[in-house]
């Protein structure tokens, strides 16, 4: 397999030598691709519809980030050719303010991973058709995966019963919410756990 993946790799930095910038093969036999931004789409359908590829299933579309660089995100796409039985990740390295060609008209599924990402990171893509976000709520401020992003967020939603409506408000956290002593839950807990009761009904029963 490994051999198999060094051709395609040599085949494909041939074939699309403007568009390929490096590619690797991991320990566990993975092979990357990484490719210019501008050159992304006409390399991903290359991939689609070129007989010696045929990846013709897109598996996954996410990012990574890596706030100390110039390029400050990874975008990462993984797809299978279920007729060559290979799998390719290919790794798109782009700056905070860039943008990023939606790749939805050869694969049309990648409009909901691109979706997510814009959502998670902040990346723009152009030419999609409804990139709005989809896990966080409308009012969200922010993008949660971003290395920068605090953990308790910037804003906090509750229901106020006396407005009859959800509210948006800055993140007030007590002090006591900001003391952390990393001790297990399991271990010098002072609760009772539901069904504990019964071991210590037990344990009394076999003292007496």
């Amino acid at each position: 397999m490994t051999a198999a993946l060094q051709e395609l790799a040599e085949f494909l930095t041939e074939k699309r030598a403007d568009d390929v910038v490096s590619t690797d093969i991991n320990a566990v036999g993975e092979l990357s691709v990484t490719v210019i931004a501008a050159n992304l789409v006409d390399f991903i359908d290359f991939l689609k519809t070129e007989r010696t590829c045929r990846f013709s299933t897109l598996i996954d579309i996410t990012a990574v980030d890596y706030p100390s660089r110039d390029r400050r995100f990874d975008v990462v796409y993984h797809f299978l050719s279920m007729y060559q039985n290979h799998r390719i990740r290919v790794k798109v390295a782009i700056r905070e303010e860039d943008t990023l060609a939606s790749i939805s008209s050869v694969h049309p599924g990648a409009g909901w991973y691109e979706r997510e990402i814009y959502d998670m990171f902040g990346i723009l893509f152009t030419g999609h058709a409804d990139l709005r976000r989809l896990l966080t709520d409308y009012g969200f401020r922010g993008h949660p995966l971003r290395k920068d992003f605090p953990t308790t967020g910037y804003t906090e939603v509750r229901y106020d019963e006396e407005l009859k409506r959800v509210v948006y408000e800055p993140v007030s956290l007590v002090q006591e919410y900001r003391q952390f002593d990393f001790m297990s839950p399991w271990e010098g807990a002072h609760y009772v756990l539901p069904g504990d009761e019964k071991a210590e009904d037990e344990k009394s029963g076999e003292k007496a």
